[in-house]
């Protein structure tokens, strides 16, 4: 096990805060009054004036925000849509629909028309808060069902002034607060129900005792608010930390985020692998002086892929701590720490957290020291956080959730020293003359090519029906004469002959999601 040096030694876990979260707006409020943090910044926006909120112009702002809410009919248990980009008016309405006791639904604003409609309708939502572009569909039927509408323009025209300021809806940890839906990398995305406890145990258990997050850090967090990663990195651990984030409402080219970093000195940087090969491409991995503030940085979403990781590294001078998490967890449930980063690995159990290897059947695999170190099998993960169920999905609720355990799809193998290393998703494997390949294993050997930037490997039905493995290449330049031959000579060199792809297709573009994963079942389609 190797370890990256952080540039500084990392800082002692600040204290928990032990008071009772109940209505987690007013929880916050009053956080930043008893620890001093009113008038310390809260927000940056990365490019919007570049203007700063401190922690108490966001808690006065959200108080004013859920009066205008309130006003648009929003009462305690109703479900508000946020279709926003990250920015100050994220913040304010999401705190704000917390502290009327109502039910924040979180969504990528930039969906296609038909999956609002759907998250719209799924969630019953009595209001929906519109970014940019999306204020004109008002009484449409389609993309948000005909449901009232409130623009972000409108809405941070009318808060500042909103009076009274609303007062906070008593709840307790255990009231729902927000919906937040699965990426729909295999499928139509389920919503999963998070409580109004969850931020603080998120922030006291990765973002406390992990990352050691003090007032003094600045994050900067590629992936979105809407995004459960994105969530925890951007919202939750500045509000219960009296750090700052800089907020970008889309997501930041890796010219824009050496501006940001060196502009705010930005100390954490989250993002993930798809990012962060992207900002170590065309310039090498040697340190640069932008990021000189930067103190580490976190990566999820998809595993790193070999190498990645050391490349970083060596690019922001600072530790790259590897974590996995899921929608259903909240936030990570396996992650690196300052004091313990196995690279290529997601780490060890988040404290707090059970994590078992099971089969495929459920049956749990060995324990340490009972042979598990070397044992595949599909993660189980049981935790403080974990949600209670989907949205109107009682089956997959069922099926998913069993005896508080939940059933990611992960596959992992555990090491000796208790980290788990992660192996695809169980949905990613593909079916090959009756074989089962990792579609992972294959990738990495491409993925050494100097040709390959990107890759994704399918199995797919030819004209005779046969299951062929094809290599989806997004080529580092124009391919050149000869190249597909390589790469299928590359794998059938390192790998046994089946696991070899039948063809390569170049491709400009691999499907993702707007969180960066990538779309298996597109992929498995051939084209996108």
């Amino acid at each position: 096990m190797t370890t990256h040096p952080s540039p500084t030694a990392p800082p002692p876990p600040p204290p928990a805060d032990a008071g009772a979260p109940g209505n987690l707006a007013a929880h916050l409020a009053a956080l930043a009054e008893r620890r001093g943090w009113t008038d310390r910044a809260a927000f940056h926006q990365g490019h919007q004036g570049h203007r700063s909120w401190t922690h108490g112009e966001v808690h006065e702002l959200a108080a004013r925000t859920a009066t205008v809410l309130a006003g648009h009919g929003v009462r305690a248990g109703d479900r508000v849509l946020l279709a926003l980009p990250d920015g100050i008016t994220w913040v304010t309405a999401f705190l704000a629909t917390a502290r009327l006791g109502a039910v924040a639904v979180l969504v990528n604003p930039e969906l296609p028309a038909a999956d609002h409609a759907f998250m719209t309708e799924d969630a019953q939502a009595v209001l929906c808060v519109t970014g940019p572009g999306l204020e004109e569909t008002e009484g449409e039927e389609g993309r948000f069902a005909g449901r009232p509408l409130l623009g972000a323009d409108q809405l941070a025209a009318l808060a500042p002034t909103a009076e009274p300021a609303a007062t906070a809806h008593p709840v307790d940890a255990h009231t729902p607060l927000y919906v937040q839906y699965t990426s729909g990398t295999t499928g139509r995305p389920k919503g999963v129900v998070h409580a109004h406890g969850d931020p603080k145990t998120y922030h006291d258990l990765i973002g406390r005792r992990l990352l050691r997050i003090t007032e003094d850090d600045v994050t900067l967090s590629v992936s979105k608010m809407f995004f459960a990663y994105g969530f925890g990195n951007a919202f939750v651990f500045p509000l219960f930390s009296g750090s700052s984030a800089v907020l970008v409402d889309r997501r930041p080219t890796p010219a824009a985020v050496d501006e940001l970093v060196a502009r705010h000195r930005v100390t954490l940087i989250y993002s993930v692998p798809s990012a962060y090969a992207a900002l170590v491409s065309d310039r090498g991995s040697g340190h640069q002086s932008c990021f000189a503030s930067v103190r580490a940085a976190v990566s999820a979403g998809e595993g790193l892929p070999e190498g990645l990781g050391q490349q970083v590294a060596e690019l922001l001078g600072a530790p790259v701590l590897e974590q996995i998490g899921s929608t259903e967890a909240g936030h990570a449930f396996c992650a690196n720490s300052l004091d313990h980063n196995h690279p290529g690995t997601v780490g060890r159990p988040v404290p707090g957290f059970e994590v078992e290897l099971r089969d495929r059947a459920g049956a749990r695999l060995p324990d340490a020291g009972q042979g598990a170190e070397g044992v595949e099998g599909e993660l189980w993960v049981r935790g403080p956080t974990v949600t209670s169920g989907y949205l109107n999905r009682p089956e997959e609720t069922a099926s998913s959730l069993v005896g508080g355990w939940l059933a990611t799809r992960d596959r992992a193998v555990r090491e000796p020293d208790g980290s788990y290393r992660h192996l695809g998703r169980a949905d990613d494997m593909e079916m090959v003359g009756g074989i089962t390949v990792s579609p992972l294993e294959v990738e990495a050997v491409l993925r050494t090519h100097p040709a390959v930037k990107e890759v994704a490997v399918a199995a797919l039905t030819d004209d005779r029906g046969f299951s062929r493995l094809r290599a989806f290449v997004v080529p580092v330049e124009p391919p050149r004469a000869g190249l597909e031959t390589e790469l299928i000579e590359l794998a059938r060199a390192r790998l046994a002959a089946f696991k070899a792809p039948r063809s390569v297709s170049f491709v400009p573009s691999l499907p993702r999601t707007s969180t960066g994963k990538l779309r298996r079942h597109l992929v498995r389609q051939g084209a996108w």
